[in-house]
């Protein structure tokens, strides 16, 4: 089946095969770092991520690759599109800020009642949705900051649909992988 491929390996032999997989891995190792520097910049676990249900139409399409960050300091407000992610649910929902809430602590400082802001409360809904993100919170009434993996800053249209085809279509996963390999082999011909 794979007779030709395996007598071209045979002929670059075990230095050039080496260096193949040490410029692979190199390649691999690079997407890595150059990801968690992303994420390093943008304070968020995740800077880009891809739109999967259409519970954000019209403002954003199934496939639409979307920017985050996540600044420490600033506030949500009503109307900003928010990544966040529920402990114990694998994928992240981008819906809508509906409402926030500021949760303040009071203080005393020198017979002084003041008050510290503190936590921002969160409700969310998707522009396509009629009720808003409640249920989805397992259990919880508001979204917390440490829920919130990112503010969407920007989108390319339907640039992530790829990563939506090779979840729906795990064979067109392999198949890719085939041809560049295959392509590769061409290349050095």
């Amino acid at each position: 089946m794979f007779t030709e491929e395996l007598k071209a390996f045979r002929r670059l032999g075990f230095r050039h095969v080496l260096l193949q997989v040490l410029n692979f891995a190199s390649v691999i190792a690079s997407g890595l770092m150059i990801w968690k520097g992303l994420g390093l910049l943008t304070n968020t676990e995740s800077p880009i991520v891809v739109v999967l249900s259409g519970s954000m139409e019209p403002a954003f399409y199934r496939g639409d690759l979307l920017f985050l960050t996540n600044p420490p300091l600033e506030r949500y407000h009503t109307g900003d599109i928010t990544v966040y992610k529920i402990p114990g649910a694998d994928i992240p929902i981008v819906h809508r800020v509906m409402e926030t809430h500021d949760v303040s602590s009071p203080i005393k400082i020198s017979g002084l009642d003041l008050k510290v802001p503190g936590e921002q409360l969160i409700l969310t809904k998707g522009d396509n949705n009629h009720i808003d993100d409640i249920e989805l919170y397992q259990g919880l009434d508001w979204l917390e900051r440490k829920h919130i993996v990112g503010k969407v800053r920007g989108f390319l249209p339907y640039v992530g649909y790829v990563t939506i085809a090779m979840n729906d279509f795990p064979q067109l996963k392999y198949a890719l992988l085939g041809v560049l390999g295959l392509l590769a082999l061409i290349q050095r011909e």
